[in-house]
């Protein structure tokens, strides 16, 4: 079996768009991967192609030989979009491999620890509130959030649905509705200093007393801070926090000791990780026991790599919980790694959804009870329906 060729196709995804590659074999076999180009990845597509199309000719299965490689070609300017790119690569050879045996991938992982895993409720108001003109049965019948009130309810309807945790971000409400607080992203005031002032904190606590409200005491909620501010505000924020008994706080900072220092001064867990790409850079932040948890994408690292990092992981006594809110093919990718892995600690998951998100695959995936029901059909379970993505091209 040989690469004869590659392909990448994208779809409209309402306030994201999906890519996925496609790499067709001379037996007709198809494997596929998900990546995404958004939120400073522009231009990934060009490198996935161009990894891609270096693997014409050549047998997919030998996927050792085929991260080496890739690996190698791109050493002088690893991490980044490299890394993305090469993940990319690996996925869909990975499906290829599996399918070609008729086994799920997670039995080139070594075999299954678990057949469902819990998953959360990720970004839970916050896309409603960023894309609202999107919701109240203009194009998604769940509704929109514009306050704190909206909040609560959308934190009672993820109680409702069987999910036991959430996670959301900062939000600011005013007579406008509600934003997301990102200025490590240049969105908003606050760039590039990233203080934290006294109205953030009180917003930040209100937003906890909106959810608890909504969600009721016994569903775990989480707060992503990504990147958006200094160790002194995540500090703030991880005190502010304690009284809230969060599941986590998740903070990105690019220091493994200035994180240390954070994780040491609260009572509040720490989350981290997701924008370490490979078990080199990773190595540090173990080393300075920096987090709770470590966030981990298959998405971003390819699941091989994925798996060597949460065996380092494992070696630290520390837990894994997957990053994924991307598309569905993504969320199905991520059910394998948590399946295989034995330090797992919850799966992300996004809900919100276009009406055509569950279309995409010909086998969708199935939450019941806040669990993911991990399928055991061959590859990833499942492939892209490509009607559906040319019926709904990226607007942008």
């Amino acid at each position: 079996m040989k690469v004869a060729k590659c392909e990448e196709l994208h779809v409209d995804a309402g306030w994201d768009v999906y890519s996925f590659l496609k790499l067709t074999t001379d037996s007709g076999l198809i494997g596929w991967s998900e990546y995404n180009e958004s939120r400073g990845r522009r231009g990934l597509t060009n490198l996935v192609h161009s990894f891609a199309e270096s693997l014409i000719g050549k047998d997919p299965r030998n996927l050792n030989r085929i991260e080496a490689d890739l690996n190698a070609s791109g050493r002088s300017t690893s991490g980044g979009l490299q890394a993305h790119a090469i993940a990319a690569v690996v996925n869909a050879c990975i499906d290829l491999a599996a399918k070609s045996l008729g086994v799920p991938v997670y039995q080139l992982l070594g075999g299954k620890v678990r057949d469902r895993m819990p998953v959360y409720w990720s970004r839970c108001g916050v896309v409603r509130a960023r894309n609202a003109a999107l919701f109240d049965g203009k194009l998604i019948n769940s509704p929109a959030v514009r306050s704190l009130k909206d909040l609560t309810a959308a934190a009672r309807e993820a109680k409702e649905r069987g999910f036991r945790a959430l996670k959301t971000n900062l939000l600011l409400f005013d007579e406008n509705g509600g934003r997301m607080h990102q200025p490590g992203s240049t969105r908003g005031t606050g760039h590039p200093e990233l203080n934290v002032e006294k109205h953030l904190v009180k917003a930040f606590v209100a937003q906890l007393e909106a959810l608890r409200e909504g969600a009721g005491p016994d569903v775990d909620l989480m707060v992503d801070l990504n990147f958006n501010y200094k160790p002194e505000g995540f500090r703030r924020f991880a005190k502010a926090a304690e009284p809230f008994d969060l599941m986590w706080l998740e903070m990105d900072i690019t220091d493994p000791n200035a994180l240390a220092g954070i994780r040491q001064s609260t009572s509040t867990p720490i989350a981290s990780l997701e924008a370490v790409l490979g078990k080199r850079p990773l190595k540090a932040y173990l080393e300075a026991y920096c987090a709770d948890v470590a966030i981990i994408d298959v998405q971003y690292n390819g699941i091989l790599e994925a798996m060597r990092m949460a065996t380092m992981c494992d070696a630290y006594e520390i837990n894994v919980a997957s990053h994924c809110y991307n598309g569905p093919l993504s969320m199905m990718m991520s059910a394998h790694y948590c399946a295989a892995i034995p330090n797992f600690r919850i799966m992300e998951c996004d809900v919100d959804e276009v009406p055509w998100r569950s279309q995409l695959l010909t086998n969708p995936y199935r939450i019941e009870n806040g669990d993911f029901v991990l399928s055991d059909a061959p590859g990833w379970g499942a492939d892209i329906v490509e009607e559906v993505v040319r019926a709904h091209p990226p607007k942008r």
